[in-house]
Formats: C-alpha cells, sequence, structure tokens
C-alpha cells in the first residue's frame, strides 16, 4: 500500500532538504527521497569541502608571511591527508546536523533512487520498492559535473570536481579547463599547495561572468602567485592524450599560435549538468529543455502538482539560491503568496585568494540595458584593517544609475569579499542608493568601511582618495 504524503521532495540536497524543512513548518506532511546522502553535492562534493580545504591554503599562505607579523614560525609543511580528514570531519559533523534538523521537523527520509508517476514517487531502495503518493511532488535532484565530449571522467588523469576532493594526492602539474569559480577556486588553491597551475578559459577573460576589471585584477595576482593563465584558449579535445603518467592537452591560443600543456591531471571544470535523465519527467508531462526543467517564478512545472527547484532548473547553480528557491515554492504549495526571487540581487562568490563576489549588474550590463551609469572605486590597500591583516590586494566597485540614483551592483575583489557582499545584497534589496550606503556608519578599523569609501565615490565626494 502506497504511504500518503502531503509533499515528496525528490532530492535531499541543500534545495531539497531546505524545502523539506520548510514544508513541515507549514504544517505539510512530507518525505525526502534520497539515494546518497541528505545534504547532497554542497555539503559532501562541492560548497563545504572545497571551502574546508581552501582555508587550509589560506592559513598555509599566513604561516609563509608569518615572519611579516613579527612571528618566526620557521618553514610551514602542508600534512595533506591531515587536511583531507578535517574536510572530512566539517562534512560529517554538518551532515549529521541536517539529518537531526530533518528527523526534529518531522521529515522521512526514503533511502533510494526516486521515480515520477502520476500521483507521487515509485522508490527503489535497498530494501525494495516503496510507493509514495502525493498531492503535491517537488523535483530537486541537483546537477553533477560535465566532461569534456568524448573523454569521461576517469577519476585518476582526467577529473571531475568531484574527483579531485577525493584524491589523496596533490598533482605536481595541473591543468585544468576552464576559467570560472570552480576552476579558479582549484587554481588558488593548488597554487598555494605548491603545484604547477595551468589554467585555460575559452571567454576573454577568466571569471567570465564577472566584472571585467575584477577578473583583470584577479588574473594579474594569480599570475603573480605562479598560475600560468590563457583566457581566449580554445583546447582541442579530440587531440588530448592521457598516458600513464599524466595528460598532453593542444591548445590554440588567443594569438592564434598553438601550445601544448602537459600536467600529472588534467581538471575539468566547464559547468555541470542537469540530473533529470530517467526520473520520469515524461510520464507525468515536465517539459524540459537541454535537460533542464522549465517553470514558471513560484517553480510550477507545466504538470499539475509538480515542481522544481535548484540546480536542475538551471539559472545560477549555487546552493544559496537553491534553498531560496525551496523556500518559495513550498510556500506557495501551501497557499501562501511568497516574493519571486530576483537574481539581480543573489550574491555570487568565488573563493578564491583573494575573494571576489558580486551582486546585480556590471556597469557595461547597466548600459547594454541602456541606462546612464556612475562608478566608484576604492582600493583596500587604503583601507587600514586591510593593511593591518597584510590583505590589501583589490577594490571594490559599485555601479549607480546616473538618472534614479539607485545601486544597480557591487563588485568585490579583495579580504572578506564573500561577506562585504551580503551588505551590498542587502542594499540591492532594499532598494538604496550609493548616499545611503555611504551614510550609513561603518565601525572604524573594519574591511567593510571599503563599501561606504567606494560609496562617497560615486557620489563625488571621496574622503581616503
Amino acid at each position: 500500500m502506497a504511504e500518503q504524503y502531503d509533499l515528496v521532495v525528490l532530492g535531499g540536497g541543500t534545495g531539497g532538504y531546505v524545502a523539506a524543512i520548510r514544508a513541515a513548518q507549514l504544517g505539510l506532511k512530507t518525505a525526502v527521497v534520497e539515494r546518497e546522502k541528505v545534504g547532497g553535492t554542497c555539503l559532501h562534493r562541492g560548497c563545504i569541502p572545497t571551502k574546508a580545504l581552501l582555508h587550509t591554503a589560506e592559513v598555509l599562505n599566513t604561516f609563509r608571511h608569518a615572519a611579516d607579523l613579527g612571528i618566526a614560525a620557521g618553514d610551514p609543511v602542508l600534512d595533506y591527508p591531515r587536511a583531507m580528514a578535517r574536510k572530512d570531519r566539517v562534512v560529517n559533523q554538518l551532515w549529521r546536523g541536517v539529518q537531526y534538523l530533518l528527523r526534529k521537523n518531522g521529515v522521512t527520509v526514503v533511502a533510494g533512487t526516486g521515480r515520477l508517476r502520476p500521483g507521487g514517487v515509485e522508490v527503489a531502495g535497498p530494501d525494495g520498492t516503496r510507493s509514495l503518493d502525493a498531492r503535491d511532488v517537488l523535483v530537486a535532484t541537483g546537477s553533477a559535473p560535465r566532461a569534456l565530449p568524448g573523454l569521461p571522467f576517469d577519476g585518476e588523469r582526467v577529473l571531475s570536481s568531484d574527483d579531485v576532493l577525493e584524491r589523496p594526492v596533490i598533482p605536481r602539474r595541473l591543468v585544468i579547463v576552464g576559467g570560472g569559480a570552480i576552476g579558479v577556486e582549484f587554481a588558488s588553491m593548488y597554487a598555494d599547495f605548491g603545484t604547477e597551475v595551468t589554467l585555460l578559459e575559452m571567454m576573454p577573460h577568466i571569471l567570465p561572468q564577472d566584472d571585467a576589471e575584477v577578473a583583470a585584477e584577479l588574473t594579474r595576482i594569480l599570475s603573480r602567485r605562479g598560475v600560468m593563465i590563457h583566457a581566449g584558449a580554445t583546447v582541442d579535445v579530440a587531440g588530448i592524450t592521457v598516458s600513464d603518467t599524466g595528460v598532453r592537452v593542444p591548445v590554440r591560443l588567443a594569438s592564434q599560435d598553438t601550445a601544448t600543456f602537459e600536467g600529472d591531471a588534467l581538471l575539468v571544470a566547464v559547468g555541470r549538468e542537469p540530473l533529470t535523465a530517467d526520473i520520469g519527467l515524461e510520464s507525468v508531462g515536465v517539459t524540459v529543455n537541454r535537460g533542464f526543467i522549465e517553470v514558471d517564478a513560484l517553480y510550477r512545472t507545466k504538470a499539475p502538482h509538480v515542481w522544481a527547484i535548484g540546480d536542475c532548473i538551471g539559472g545560477l547553480l549555487l546552493a544559496h539560491v537553491a534553498a531560496h528557491e525551496g523556500i518559495i515554492a513550498v510556500e506557495a504549495i501551501a497557499g501562501q503568496k511568497p516574493e519571486p526571487l530576483d537574481p539581480r540581487r543573489v550574491p555570487r562568490v568565488t573563493y578564491c585568494r583573494p575573494e571576489v563576489a558580486s551582486v546585480g549588474l556590471t556597469a557595461e550590463e547597466a548600459e547594454a540595458a541602456g541606462r546612464r551609469v556612475k562608478v566608484g572605486k576604492f582600493p583596500f590597500q587604503a583601507n587600514g584593517r586591510s593593511l593591518i591583516l597584510g590583505e590589501a590586494e583589490g577594490f571594490v566597485k559599485l555601479v549607480a544609475d546616473a538618472d534614479t540614483d539607485d545601486l544597480l551592483g557591487a563588485h568585490i575583489i579583495g579580504p572578506h569579499a564573500s561577506d562585504l557582499v551580503n551588505e551590498m545584497a542587502l542594499a540591492r534589496f532594499l532598494e538604496a542608493t550609493p548616499w545611503e550606503v555611504g551614510t550609513s556608519v561603518h565601525a572604524h578599523p573594519t574591511v567593510s568601511e571599503v563599501l561606504h569609501e567606494a560609496a562617497f565615490v560615486v557620489e563625488g565626494h571621496p574622503i581616503h582618495i
């Protein structure tokens, strides 16, 4: 006999488990179907383990420059197995926390692979098949690393971001294809670990979705740290050779010259693809486009009572986006009237060294949309706290509408950018102006002062530059 639920969530990643908890809070009898571990990619193979290792790299760099702070610490030695073990401890602690939260809120977790059917979900699990009837179904199956055509991941020489996090040794030489957030983060991390890194990006600059000035600054900084960066580079995928000793990657450079780069391994970071195949979407009438599920502003699909959120619907493939989408969807399911998510208010972060973060429009995007803009930049070199920390590279760039004075975007490269951008996201949400950001008092000395200083530049009366 089928089990009865108000809502069944297919996928227990960040979007899925957050949606399930919110649904339970709203009084819906809820189940989550998960074939691996609740927490999904972000917790087990993405955000958390990657940032744990990036923090190890950051601390290693700090120790290397300890003498600048008056500390005689000697030459630091990286114990990579211990760093990996710490990464696993952090992940497991958070995983136990997610399990506890689901239990606390009365959400049923069903282990197995789910497949949609009219009126519910069939789950093939370790103890056989379970049939779940539901008034509504929320698909949150996520995404997986995208491979290069004809070059599957082998976990040894041709690596995905998943593979890298489980690889027990640090490569001496690493070629990375893809200069987006994932590629840049691993380039930064492995450079700090002593790896010779070559980073290849087909677009005119790395971090192609970010501000061009920010990307140029990061290119300069990473290049000075030894990362060999080639933007505007086209990889000859068919010509890549893989052997027992490494990989050879032929490339046409932006100059139209050709070159071949060699490494112990190749990390492919060219994006992610939705996990929507063979989950029964066609059986209930859900429409997909290039594998991504089509939804409306409240995440309803074309099929009645079937909703979808997260990476499987495309857009910004970010854990915090999936979580917010999940909350919006279940509040709509429960009959509330949630505010739709505006992607222009979503902060985006790359956790390299230094960090890069942004929210809203670049100046070029705003001008392309027909707006007149005014821009204010402020360097971290002029910020006292940044100098105290010894992390004064980079700048803040604010973009405002010259006619309405609305803050349109913020672009940050520098220390604590991942924290600073949240103030700018709130400012965008509240439709603040640069005057309001600058007039809001910021404690001194703090890194956050760069924000109100940049706002003063927009207003035409800079104080500290």
